[in-house]
């Protein structure tokens, strides 16, 4: 080619790129993204706020250098020297075709050397049904119901007593239970679950076996208490995550919503837990473990806003809704509330029962209590047999005191008025003598402290 045609050639390339130039800057002026119905769907296609994570940027890491090949400690042979031919293989993870297919399996789907596991119950609430004369006991750790009669007493020398029936399995919705309700009347057990369903779920009095609920109702995440207005005809239950009490109709069922909420910043509820209704001096009463944060409009909790609180007893008005303040509450060092959880009220004396879980207590105030008040009676001691009591019912008909012991596997009985430390009536227990509970229940992590050789499970 001669140096003259080159130049030609050149010349007419140059003429083309020119002319793409300028109809690309016609089309970027009046002609072409000026227009309207142009301008929308490019803007649109470029960063539009289309509800979904999009890509705005790219950015190079910079050089990391050589990066030790990570080992597991106890790693078999077989793995560590997989890891060590990829190391050597051109580059982390790099496999030729032929290593692909003679490379020795690895099967990663081994039985664990050993388990951590609690095998025996954990009662996280109780209830009595003074019709029949039977103790409903809630197990949240083997996840179900069961049942004993009111004047069943273990022996010390026994492992454990047999109960007469027992609701559990995967139709019964019994999960992570920590609420407990009987109706007085029909019978019906109202069990509440915490985390992994948010079903309240309904059985009848003689329900026994893997079953499904007679009846049902969605709840909000993280609901824990239960309490029933037997006059009204509404259940109260507490939320933990949203800091706040929801009230349904008693029969409410599916997806029904509630009658109103009791929520908001005013309200002073933190972490609630326990719930016990006084419908003579029309009170409501909720415990709280004292942590909590600001909502914001959408009903999700402000970022940095959390806080924590001394644990309280707040005291509503049963027909309180809102972001209401309360009438009054107890808090106070001198109260010695200790993550204190189920309720009970004594109408008869004025006297309200707080199972004290982290204080292995039961505390008895005056239902006209507020401020830093100190409890009217203690039951506490080595001889009670309480230890991590998260449930509590008052048997008005038989003068006795009920208590559900997450720490030992067992229920404990004392008499109406009891004080101080003392034995109780009965017990029943569903595990050896002694046995305290591991509480492990819903771990949500664990770690290894390697100077102490101890396992941390936080729950």
């Amino acid at each position: 080619m001669s140096k003259k045609t080159h130049l030609r050639r050149r010349a007419g390339t140059a003429s083309l790129i020119c002319f793409f130039a300028a109809a690309a800057v016609w089309v970027l002026s009046a002609g072409g993204l000026n227009r309207p119905e142009w301008n929308a769907a490019s803007q649109a296609a470029l960063r539009g706020p289309v509800g979904l994570p999009q890509l705005v940027s790219v950015e190079a890491l910079p050089e990391q250098g050589q990066v030790c090949e990570w080992v597991p400690t106890r790693a078999n042979g077989t793995i560590l020297v997989s890891l060590q031919q990829e190391g050597s293989a051109g580059g982390a993870g790099a496999l030729s075709s032929e290593d692909a297919g003679t490379r020795e399996s690895v099967d990663a789907d081994r039985e664990p050397l050993r388990v951590i596991r609690d095998t025996y119950p954990t009662y996280s609430a109780i209830a009595v049904d003074t019709n029949s004369d039977e103790v409903y006991l809630q197990d949240e750790n083997l996840f179900g119901l069961k049942v004993f009669d009111r004047l069943d007493d273990t022996s010390p020398t026994a492992a454990f007593t047999e109960p007469k029936r027992m609701v559990g399995g995967i139709q019964t919705k019994l999960e992570f239970n920590c609420g407990l309700y009987v109706d007085p009347s029909s019978g019906d057990v109202y069990s509440v679950n915490n985390d992994t369903v948010d079903t309240l779920v309904i059985f009848g009095r003689d329900a026994e076996g893997n079953i499904p609920p007679k009846r049902e109702l969605s709840t909000p995440h993280g609901t824990y208490g239960i309490a029933v207005n037997e006059e009204s005809e509404e259940m109260f239950l507490t939320v933990q995550h949203e800091s706040a009490v929801v009230v349904f109709r008693k029969m409410a069922e599916g997806e029904e919503p509630p009658l109103r909420r009791l929520r908001g910043e005013q309200t002073r509820l933190a972490d609630p837990h326990g719930i016990a209704l006084d419908p003579s001096n029309d009170w409501m009463f909720v415990s709280n473990h004292g942590n909590t944060s600001s909502l914001m409009t959408n009903d999700r909790r402000a970022p940095g806003s959390g806080r924590f609180e001394p644990p309280s007893i707040t005291v509503h008005s049963l027909l309180a809704s809102g972001d209401t303040a309360p009438l009054r509450i107890i808090q106070g060092p001198r109260t010695q509330l200790n993550w204190p959880a189920a309720m009970s009220i004594d109408p008869e004396r004025g006297e309200l029962y707080v199972a004290n879980d982290a204080g292995d207590s039961i505390l008895v105030f005056r239902t006209t209590d507020s401020g830093d008040a100190a409890p009217v009676r203690i039951i506490r001691g080595p001889q009670t047999g309480i230890k991590n009591p998260t449930g509590i019912f008052l048997d008005l008909k038989n003068d006795e005191l009920w208590v559900s012991n997450m720490g030992n596997h067992s229920a404990t009985v004392y008499p109406r008025g009891g004080n101080g430390n003392i034995p109780p009536l009965r017990t029943i227990r569903s595990a050896p003598l002694g046995k305290v509970a591991m509480a492990i229940g819903n771990p949500g992590a664990a770690a290894y402290d390697s100077k102490r050789d101890e396992i941390l499970v936080p729950n």
